[in-house]
Formats: structure tokens, sequence, C-alpha cells
């Protein structure tokens, strides 16, 4: 199904009320602390959570404020940069196959394998022949994780090109945020259109499991919508504890 990004709001739905989802959040993280337990415990699921975004869209913030408060030991969270020479020696999943997670843990990936489908055709580093096989391989590689018992939520935080400008300007105006600041990000924004393309093409063609746009331009509305996808994927999963082992 062809997807027009930009005819898909940023800002959350009518009705919202910051206050309210604000508790709301704060619940379901409460919940998820306990669903995670399960899961541990148990031991017989994994969970791959796949969070895609332009510059500024609030990846970081978003993990850092439904995932900081898990426990460290059942949860694991992987950022994908540029690929070093050592991964770029290796066909592109490599790098990423082997921070998967095993049954029990919740991982979650900042930025993914999907950049190789989508910077790498902005910047013409790839032709659409590669393209169109590296999809392949991407929706082969989330078939094989699905039947090997790893559930997959994967969620592209929609921000407006306006409110991405601001949030890249607050990196040079706020000393709190210099660290953040990177020239490239300005560069890669007069990509917009492009990258809109991409991901579009991506939602379309890379969908055995399927996206979530989520509006980006408020903050707590953005975390809300992660947190609730995981409390009712996790809430599905019918897990028990396990029973005390009889000597």
């Amino acid at each position: 199904m062809k997807i027009d990004l930009t005819a898909i709001p940023t800002q959350p739905p009518k009705g919202y009320v910051k206050s309210e989802t604000k508790a709301e959040l704060r619940k379901l993280v409460e919940e998820l602390d306990e669903l995670q337990n399960l899961l541990y415990a148990e031991g017989k699921h994994a969970v791959l959570i796949i969070i895609q975004g332009l510059d500024a869209s609030g990846k970081d913030g978003a993990i850092k404020n439904v995932f900081g408060t898990l426990n460290p030991q059942g949860l694991k969270v992987q950022s994908f940069k540029a690929p070093t020479r050592e991964e770029l020696s290796h066909d592109f999943l490599w790098r990423i196959h082997k921070h998967t997670p095993a049954k029990g843990m919740i991982h979650v990936f900042n930025r993914s394998h999907y950049e190789d489908i989508l910077i790498t055709r902005v910047h013409q580093m790839i032709d659409d022949t590669t393209a169109k096989k590296r999809i392949d391989a991407i929706n082969d590689f989330e078939q094989l994780l699905l039947d090997n018992g790893t559930h997959i939520l994967k969620f592209y935080l929609h921000v407006s090109q306006q409110e991405q400008h601001k949030r890249l300007q607050e990196r040079i105006d706020d000393p709190r945020k210099h660290w953040k600041y990177d020239e490239a990000d300005f560069k890669e924004s007069k990509q917009w259109d492009n990258y809109m393309k991409a991901y579009a093409d991506c939602f379309e063609h890379c969908n055995v499991v399927p996206w979530t746009v989520v509006p980006a331009d408020e903050n707590r509305y953005k975390e809300y919508v992660i947190a609730k996808a995981l409390f009712e994927l996790l809430s599905s999963l019918n897990m028990k504890y396990p029973e005390l082992k009889k000597m």
C-alpha cells in the first residue's frame, strides 16, 4: 500500500490533552515493569523494537522516557551509526543480526538495518536494483526472526520539517544541547523530500511487520504511542511465571 507521508499529521489527534497523556504514560511505564519481569522470567518470547526517524525526530528521548526505568538485565538499546570498515566487509545485515534479542529480552534499535535502504538511496550510494535486493533480504530477515519467536514492533517518528528545524536550532542556542550539534544534520535536512520518498517506498515494500507512523511533534504523545503498543503486545502473550521446581 502506497503511503503519502505529507498527508499524515505530525501533531497529536484532535482532543489530545497533554496532562492526561502524561498521566497515562506514567501508568503504562509502571505496568511495563511487571510485564518485562514476566517476559524475562518465562523466557519464551523475545521483543525487538525498531525506532526510525529523521534527525531531531526524538528517538533518544523516546527511548529514555519509555524504557529508562525497565530492568537493564532484560533490556538492551543498540544504536546504529555509519558502518565500520569491518562491517562493510560483510553483508549489510551482519552487524544487525548479532544484536537481535534472545528469548526473555527486549532489544531497542535506535536506527537499524533500514538505514541501508534509506540514506544509501537518498545519497545514491546504491542503485534501485541493489535496493530491491536489500528490501527482499530485510523481509526474509524479519520473517526469520518472527518464525523463531521474536515479536517485532516498528515505529517511524513522523516529525514536521518546521519542528525539525526548531529542534536543530536548539542544539545551537541551548548550551545543554551543544553536544548534540552536528553540522551534517543541517545538510541532511535539505534532503527532506528525498527522505520522504525513500521512507514511503520503505513502508510500501518492507511490511512483513507493519509500520506504525507516530506523530512526533509532541514528545509525550509520541512516547505514549510507543509505550501503549509495547504494553498491548506483552499483554497479549499470556505469560506466566515459571512454577517452583520440585526436588
